[in-house]
């Protein structure tokens, strides 16, 4: 445990939300503090994974990190990867593995 309270228990949720508010108004801009950027201790982990996900860290490893099943992770945050199909196009005409753009026979 990273921090304990006064009885050797864990921190309050509010304790934490106090201090970590306190942390971000000393730190950020005001118009980043008032945005909903990092407002919760949680929001930097999501931010992390959403991260490596678009970084294009196979989802299997990110999970792990994550202490999730793939499923979970790609239930969770499929929708925020985002930029990744240039380079992936661009791997697959390198190694001439790119599918044709219209079906067999049509045309």
């Amino acid at each position: 445990m990273l921090f304990q309270g006064e009885s050797g228990g864990i921190l309050a949720g509010s304790v934490i939300r106090r201090a970590w508010r306190s942390a971000r108004k000393a730190v950020l801009p005001p118009y980043v503090f008032v945005s909903p950027t990092g407002r919760r201790v949680y929001d930097n982990r999501n931010t992390r994974l959403t991260k490596w996900l678009n970084d294009g860290v196979p989802p299997a490893q990110v999970a792990e990190w994550a202490g999730n099943s793939v499923v979970v992770l790609l239930a969770t945050y499929a929708r925020c990867i985002d930029g990744q199909l240039p380079d992936l196009k661009r791997r697959l005409e390198v190694a001439g593995d790119l599918p044709e753009t219209e079906l067999p026979g049509a045309g």
